[in-house]
């Protein structure tokens, strides 16, 4: 019984722990490049993206196609960025779980 009541104790400080962490997670930004920083891209934590920044030298009447593939460019950036940061510190709050290698959170 007493190891019982030590899980749900464990689960309950993991599931405050989540919380603070997605809390933590909306608040942060992160910023994508491309093509040597001509184009910028900014997500919030949930993904929405919240400003694009594009160099003047690009907007010129022939450049439309570069500029949506440096667009698109930035944005994958971006996004790579912010799963890397996710995942960052979903292993700092999960270390000394013993939780299986390759099990994700949220379950």
């Amino acid at each position: 019984m007493k190891d019982v009541m030590n899980i749900m104790k464990q689960a309950k400080a993991m599931q405050e722990k989540m919380a603070g962490l997605q809390e933590e997670m909306a608040g942060m930004t992160v910023s994508g490049q491309s093509g040597g920083g001509v184009v910028t891209v900014t997500l919030t934590g949930k993904g929405d993206m919240t400003g694009l920044s594009i160099d003047r030298s690009l907007l010129k009447e022939d450049e439309g196609d570069i500029v949506e593939d440096l667009v698109i460019a930035a944005h994958a950036d971006a996004k790579t960025k912010l799963e890397a940061a996710i995942q960052e510190k979903t292993q700092a709050m999960t270390a000394g779980l013993g939780l299986p290698p390759g099990m994700k959170l949220p379950f």
